[in-house]
């Protein structure tokens, strides 16, 4: 009788859930970015009222808090945004925080020298770049939405605000410090988030590169506009 012998099928290693883990902290990280630059866009055509002058911009600051009247309460709409806005910084820097941990684990050896130069400067400046933009969304919080550090306090209108905060040298170049790593932040950002998304190959790459580029200046430029220009008399 011939015998015949089996091979005992190999085992399959067990899932960690490591990679799909990684993808869905990716994802949270690409659409909650995706949800600040809209917001970014929007605040900047709105900062951008103060070359109008100051009946405008208050006018302006004013509106915000009223959208969605009569059919619903004031300030609803606005605090609508902000806990959107919120939700979204915070799944941001869990998933950013998240990811350098789970890298960190992964690969407890530091990449030699020649992997940091290949490296472009916004990735290598991207995670501390982010901090120092925490500290200035607070800092921003409290100086211009309700004027605690304001040189003119809390009862000053907005524009009277803007302008105080911005004749401050110190201030402003802080402002632009933030504004320019903010730059370098969504310039990495947006081609990661469309890496993520799906939306890049090698085809693309280039067109996706230059739509980063574009837009990062755009909020950039726009964000300096305003603290440059009271900075050296132009908004008064």
């Amino acid at each position: 009788m011939a015998t015949v012998t089996t091979q005992p099928a190999q085992r399959r290693a067990p899932k960690t859930g490591r990679f799909d883990n990684s993808v869905v902290k990716k994802t949270v990280m690409a659409v909650s970015g995706i949800i600040m630059i809209l917001y970014l866009l929007a605040h900047m055509v709105g900062n951008l009222k103060a070359f109008s002058g100051p009946e405008s911009f208050n006018s302006y600051s004013g509106w915000i808090r009223t959208i969605g009247e009569p059919a619903l309460p004031a300030q609803t709409a606005l605090w609508i945004i902000r806990i959107v806005l919120l939700v979204a910084v915070v799944a941001h820097f869990w998933a950013a925080i998240s990811l350098w941990r789970q890298a960190r684990r992964a690969r407890p050896v530091p990449y030699v020298t020649k992997k940091r130069v290949q490296q472009s400067f916004a990735s290598r400046t991207v995670r501390w770049g982010g901090l120092i933009l925490a500290l200035f969304i607070i800092w921003h919080i409290l100086d211009l939405t309700l004027g605690a550090v304001n040189p003119v306090g809390h009862d000053s209108t907005p524009y009277d605000r803007l302008v105080a905060s911005f004749s401050n040298i110190p201030i402003t170049l802080f402002y632009v410090v933030s504004m320019v790593l903010l730059g370098l932040h969504l310039r990495h950002g947006i081609f990661a988030a469309t890496q993520t998304l799906g939306q890049t190959n090698k085809r693309r790459e280039r067109a996706v590169n230059g739509l980063a580029y574009l837009v990062a200046g755009v909020i950039t430029v726009g964000f300096l506009l305003v603290p440059l220009s009271v900075a050296f008399g132009l908004i008064d």
